[in-house]
């Protein structure tokens, strides 16, 4: 699954006590939930929607415990495949592990906070920023050596239309 994360300039959260207006603002600024006015959208108030309520109501409320599918679908009240959409969010944000079958043989796979910590799953999307990062630096660098190695061009002069051609409106 591709890493993917949004990027963007952002003062700490730390002066705001409430736990739901800092994780909301987060859950936006990395990119797991849209941008945007409160309200907006088929959801409703963010604090209301499914992707919202999955990651404080579920994953945050007891991090290290697995959750299943099937739990998810119903305490969200929702479909599998709304699930697994949300889900694979967090994964690519490699925010989430998955963790191996249940003691009924079925071999379900559960998911959960990365070591069932947000700090330390944060860990692991912080490391791969850095590392995309890196391989975006290399191609600049690489870019920028194609560049100079480039034989020069002539520049292309501009030719001015004719005189008459201007005063017919024509060769702009």
């Amino acid at each position: 699954m591709p890493f993917e994360l949004a990027l963007r300039y952002s003062t700490p959260l730390t002066p705001i006590s409430d736990f739901d207006e800092v994780l909301r603002e987060f859950l936006r600024l990395v990119g797991y939930l849209p941008e945007g006015e409160e309200g907006r959208g088929s959801e409703g108030p963010i604090a209301q929607s499914l992707a919202y309520r999955l990651v404080r109501d579920c994953l945050l409320r007891d991090p290290a415990r697995p959750w299943y599918i099937e739990e998810l679908t119903a305490v969200l009240k929702t479909s599998k495949p709304t699930v697994y959409r949300h889900i694979n969010k967090l994964k690519a944000l490699d925010l989430l592990e998955e963790v191996g079958g249940a003691s009924d043989g079925k071999g379900r796979k559960g998911y959960r906070l990365r070591y069932g910590n947000l700090a330390r799953a944060w860990d692991f999307t912080e490391a791969n920023a850095q590392n995309a990062l890196r391989r975006y630096r290399e191609t600049v660098n690489h870019l920028q050596t194609l560049v100079e190695q480039r034989p020069p061009e002539s520049t292309p002069r501009l030719v001015a239309a004719p005189r008459g051609a201007r005063e017919r409106g024509g060769g702009r």
